[in-house]
């Protein structure tokens, strides 16, 4: 095998070997619009947080979605979860899951925003003994809505989460992002959001992040966001990933290299 041939397979077999999530990346607020058709987005990401009770988040997890049809996306996290709490022992293991499909039903126009909804799922598969998942079934419900101009994006809207269990609560989610391409390859922005308590005694959230898209090349990304609350219980809370975009070109490309 060529080095070259050598360097594509160590290159796919470190993506693959690299192998709670409420994210449109960096930001907790989404956006409506859905990966391009036939495209793919790849992150390996982690996302943490601070509060009075220690420290919690993912190190790493994997988010995964596909174009499957014109303004279809199908959506997928799978997250190695931590849970350090300020008393008691530390944990770490596979958290919940979450699924998701993404519909983009209005495109803007310049007067209309794009519209669409993402409802996501998350499966229990985390232990929730260990604080490394919710221990029952949640639905988020959202509405998102953009609109570009120029160099400007603004986006947001909110939804509704379902939440079982003993001891947790149905719940609001409201946000906005207002972002600007600084330059090709920077983006920047900043995000405000209230989200109601998931469970009962607990108090509401609202917080805010600032966050940043850098292109390294048209296929690789990195993400980056920072915040705490404003009225809360959120100390810090961080988010980085490095996120890896590619269409059927790429297939096409490495059937190329190992077909020669």
């Amino acid at each position: 095998m060529s080095n070259q041939r050598t360097h594509i397979l160590l290159l796919i077999l470190s993506f693959i070997g690299a192998l709670p999530v409420l994210a449109g990346p960096p930001f907790l607020t989404d956006d409506p619009q859905p990966v391009d058709y036939q495209h793919w987005e790849f992150y390996i990401a982690s996302q943490h947080t601070q509060t009075s009770g220690g420290w919690s988040g993912t190190a790493p997890h994997v988010e995964l979605n596909y174009g499957v049809i014109t303004n279809v996306q199908l959506h997928l996290i799978a997250p190695l979860a931590y849970n350090v709490p300020t008393t008691g022992a530390a944990h770490y293991g596979y958290g919940d899951t979450e699924l998701g499909v993404k519909y983009r039903f209005l495109q803007q126009t310049e007067y209309l925003p794009d519209a669409g909804v993402f409802p996501l799922l998350e499966l229990p598969s985390g232990n929730a003994a260990d604080g490394l998942g919710n221990g029952k079934a949640q639905v988020f419900l959202p509405l998102w809505l953009q609109k570009d101009w120029g160099d400007w994006t603004l986006y947001g809207g909110g939804g509704y989460g379902l939440n079982s269990g003993t001891g947790n609560q149905n719940w609001n989610f409201v946000g906005a992002v207002l972002q600007r391409q600084i330059t090709k390859s920077f983006l920047l922005g900043g995000e405000i959001y209230h989200r109601t308590a998931l469970q009962t005694g607990q108090p509401d959230d609202t917080a805010f992040n600032i966050g940043t898209v850098v292109d390294f090349t048209e296929h690789q990304h990195l993400l980056f966001s920072a915040g705490r609350s404003l009225d809360g219980p959120t100390d810090f809370q961080c988010y980085i990933a490095w996120q890896f975009t590619f269409g059927p070109e790429f297939f096409h490309s490495v059937g190329h290299w190992f077909g020669h």
